[in-house]
């Protein structure tokens, strides 16, 4: 029932955002707008409380076997789309992260916490995302889009990208145990709480001012998006999972997370810099409708 539950929950706030983007309250602009203040400030946020709660030490214990699985469907739709489709960089990456990056922070908490019954399960996954592959995509994004250039810009980019700095000092506190003051952690609460909404609301809005999905020209790259993430990162993750002997918990914990859809930072990313945003909103539409029943599945087969 919470299961059904979480993913009703996005699906709402989703069909909101459509529904002031097709009454008028939403336009292009404003749209745009809500990512942007979802990427500046909302979601940095965001990162911060959540990274400084999770349990570190518990996450070596799976690591392998989510990394592992992210990584190979990740390199796997790079090889198709640059090899055999000759699409541009920008294009790939984004591809890439929509077929490998999952809704660890969001749905992946929940899940963790209802179906698998702890919480510290998601946090590998969590980590090599906001740590490792989102920091290097943003990174690639900038030097893709113009945004930076040469070494120095490289490392003030690094360096000074919200996201990235935010998830660093989420796991400094996570490892010292440091808390913050509340006069500092109230107000990050608080803008905390708006980033999945702020995202969802955008995405939704989008949906309704871009063209019907199968309707832009990448139906190939949602397709093979789509079975990268809700198939084969399951088995992959299932494999590795038995190969390094898993306990039954942490084994349906790691392929209950790589079943999960493709996370909504992917549309903020795509957004912000301009590239890959079709294949971004129609994947994550796509794969958060199709991934209840494989996570049931799941569920069900291991748990």
């Amino acid at each position: 029932m919470q299961l059904l539950l979480g993913f009703t929950t996005i699906l709402v706030v989703i069909a909101c955002g459509t529904a002031l983007a097709h009454t008028g309250v939403l336009d292009a602009r404003s749209q745009r707008t809500l990512g942007e203040i979802a990427f500046f400030v909302a979601s940095p946020a965001l990162m911060v409380v959540t990274i400084s709660d999770v349990e570190v030490s518990g996450a070596v214990t799976n690591l392998a076997a989510s990394g592992g699985a992210l990584t190979t469907c990740f390199v796997l739709y790079a090889l198709v789309a640059r090899l055999r489709w000759r699409l541009d960089a920008g294009s790939v990456l984004i591809g890439s992260l929509s077929s490998s990056y999952v809704n660890a922070g969001n749905l992946g908490l929940a899940i963790a916490a209802y179906v698998v019954g702890d919480i510290t399960i998601v946090v590998p996954t969590l980590l090599i995302q906001m740590l490792v592959v989102q920091p290097a995509a943003l990174v690639v994004l900038d030097r893709i889009t113009g945004r930076g250039a040469g070494s120095s810009a490289l490392l003030r980019r690094l360096t000074t990208n919200p996201l990235t700095v935010a998830a660093l000092l989420g796991v400094v506190l996570a490892v010292t145990g440091w808390e913050l003051p509340t006069l500092v952690a109230s107000p990050l609460e608080l803008l905390a709480g708006a980033a999945i909404p702020m995202m969802l609301l955008s995405y939704g809005a989008a949906l309704r001012l871009s063209p019907a999905v199968g309707r832009t020209g990448h139906t190939r790259e949602v397709v093979l998006v789509s079975v990268l993430k809700l198939a084969v990162m399951p088995v992959l993750a299932w494999l590795l999972g038995v190969a390094l002997d898993l306990s039954d918990q942490l084994l349906l914990g790691v392929v209950v997370t790589a079943a999960l859809p493709t996370a909504q930072n992917i549309f903020l990313h795509a957004t912000r810099y301009r590239v890959g945003e079709d294949v971004a909103r129609e994947s994550i539409l796509v794969t958060t409708l199709a991934s209840l029943p494989v996570v049931l599945a799941v569920a069900l087969l291991l748990g």
